[in-house]
């Protein structure tokens, strides 16, 4: 998958089939849009391109705090070998100011040479969100392009949506995301060094730092499972701080994993957060947090037993 970060960098000449929107998250909804523009590059021989608005640089600017259920990383990793291209296109004044037909004529059709446009409903561009899918269809005859619309999916009784997902992420509603997102909540990183306190304790543990700009669900212990050089494996994760042996701690990952023996460190990891068992605490000694964490372990082996292990998407 080629990946753009600067607009004059794409040079193509061919034909694109494209989707476009800030795909964070990549839920049910995004992934029908991604699979009709990948089945219209493959029936009329166009590259598929999937257009994101990198919002960071706009809320640095304004100084506003802004976090991402996927970070670039992340949803770059999900997308490989499912397009041909994707651009992260930075939301700069110009990009933000520009005329939605200009849009339109200049980047859509003058840069990626437009055939086929996907869009949901709910997706706008151009200055004050002056276009949006009835502004495409008008100018599809007049740009040469032909526009396929998506309605939205529901979950229960509201709109898939990121802005849904985050509510249910912050929540702790794991079940909910991963119904939207048709897998669950994912958290991708590196396996690094701690304080080794876990194998002291014969619970060996790894421990995964995590993005800031990363959205996560309540500090708390989670039944998970983990990607790990082609395997998965189920464990039980705990997000937080661990209050008990750190004062004023990074927020990271820290995940046993049931069936795992050996060297994990410096090795690339996928963690699945599936259902909340408890809240992070501080206990009063390392023999109650063990006594806890055996708890938590016969949860975890009791959860992934009745539920049966899953080991890849159900997309």
């Amino acid at each position: 998958m080629q990946c753009i970060v600067d607009l004059e960098d794409y040079q193509e000449t061919c034909g694109t089939a494209i989707t476009l929107g800030k795909f964070d998250g990549l839920h049910r909804g995004h992934q029908i849009l991604l699979r009709k523009v990948r089945a219209y590059a493959e029936a009329e021989a166009l590259k598929s391109v999937a257009f994101v608005f990198d919002m960071s640089v706009f809320y640095q600017k304004m100084k506003k705090e802004y976090q991402v259920l996927m970070t670039k990383e992340e949803r770059r990793e999900q997308l490989e070998g499912r397009i041909d291209c994707l651009v992260e296109c930075p939301f700069t004044d110009e990009i933000r100011t520009m005329d939605a037909e200009v849009f339109i004529r200049d980047i859509l059709v003058g840069k990626f040479h437009a055939k086929r446009i996907v869009v949901g409903t709910d997706y706008f561009f151009g200055y004050q969100k002056q276009g949006n899918y009835r502004l495409l269809e008008q100018c599809q005859d007049k740009y040469g392009y032909q526009v396929e619309v998506v309605e939205k999916l529901w979950y229960i009784d509201r709109e898939i949506s990121s802005t849904y997902l985050r509510e249910e992420v912050s929540a702790g509603r794991m079940n909910a995301v991963a119904k939207m997102l048709g897998h669950p909540y994912r958290i991708l990183g590196t396996v690094e060094h701690g304080r080794k306190l876990g194998r002291k304790l014969g619970i060996p543990t790894m421990n995964v730092p995590i993005s800031e700009e990363k959205l996560l669900p309540p500090n708390g212990v989670y039944a998970a499972q983990a990607h790990m050089n082609g395997i998965w494996y189920s464990g039980i994760a705990n997000i937080g701080r661990k209050p008990t042996v750190e004062q004023n701690g990074a927020v990271l990952a820290e995940i046993h994993l049931f069936d795992f023996s050996g060297d994990a460190y410096g090795s690339r990891i996928e963690i699945d957060l599936y259902d909340f068992r408890r809240s992070e605490k501080k206990f009063d000694s390392i023999e109650a947090l063990k006594s806890c964490m055996q708890k938590d372990i016969a949860y975890g082996k009791r959860y992934f037993c009745t539920a049966g292990k899953q080991t890849e998407d159900s997309e």
